[in-house]
């Protein structure tokens, strides 16, 4: 273990415990579809063979190619434990809050995990008030945590395919591209097409200006 991904499997090793759970989520901060919470289970045999190599490269979602997390999203599922995924729609958001809508889907998944996981439980970059499962919370978890990298993979994999097939039902808007975040193009697209039945209309954008 020896490179920089190896060092997220000796993270959850030294924590000392047979199974390590990690939570993390996708689409926080777009400005249109779910926000989706992934939460993976890994156990010791896992993290010690780094899946049997077939997840040595995992990291943080964000710093890997979109073909990369295609590839390892079966493999995470493979080598997991067990695997929850939750999502919340842009309607929840703006009837609840994004927050709220967040934490609620960060809980969830890890209590989806179900009882006797006898797990330590990272949560990336938040504590969750009111959660059932006690957890730590893992600032840049995604980046320090082989199991909450593995669910930022599965959260980002499951979030994207969403947008695509949201792309084929809403034409115009590029979702299959952007996937919702408020890039340039996303902007121009609301104020030629108005927003669609997936933009979170609590959001405070000027895109939605007239």
């Amino acid at each position: 273990m020896g490179s920089k991904q190896g060092a997220l499997f000796r993270h959850d090793l030294d924590l000392g415990a047979d199974r390590v759970a990690g939570a993390d989520e996708a689409g926080r901060g777009c400005l249109a579809g779910p926000i989706v919470a992934a939460a993976v289970l890994l156990d010791r045999d896992c993290l010690e063979s780094e899946g049997g190599g077939r997840l040595s490269d995992i990291r943080d979602s964000k710093k890997l190619t979109a073909k990369a997390r295609e590839r390892l999203y079966p493999e995470v599922l493979a080598c997991a434990t067990k695997v929850v995924v939750v999502m919340r729609s842009s309607a929840y958001i703006d009837r609840n809050g994004l927050h709220v809508s967040n934490i609620e889907c960060l809980s969830r998944a890890i209590e989806g995990l179900g009882p006797g996981s006898e797990a330590v439980t990272l949560v990336d970059g938040f504590a969750l008030a009111g959660c059932e499962v006690p957890h730590h919370r893992l600032v840049k978890g995604d980046s320090t945590s082989a199991s909450v990298a593995a669910a930022s993979v599965i959260a980002k994999v499951t979030r994207d395919r969403c947008m695509a097939r949201a792309g084929q039902q809403y034409e115009g808007y590029g979702f299959e591209g952007h996937k919702g975040y408020a890039s340039a193009a996303h902007r121009d697209a609301i104020r030629l097409l108005g927003p669609s039945p997936i933009h979170r209309l609590s959001f405070d954008s000027d895109a939605y200006a007239a």
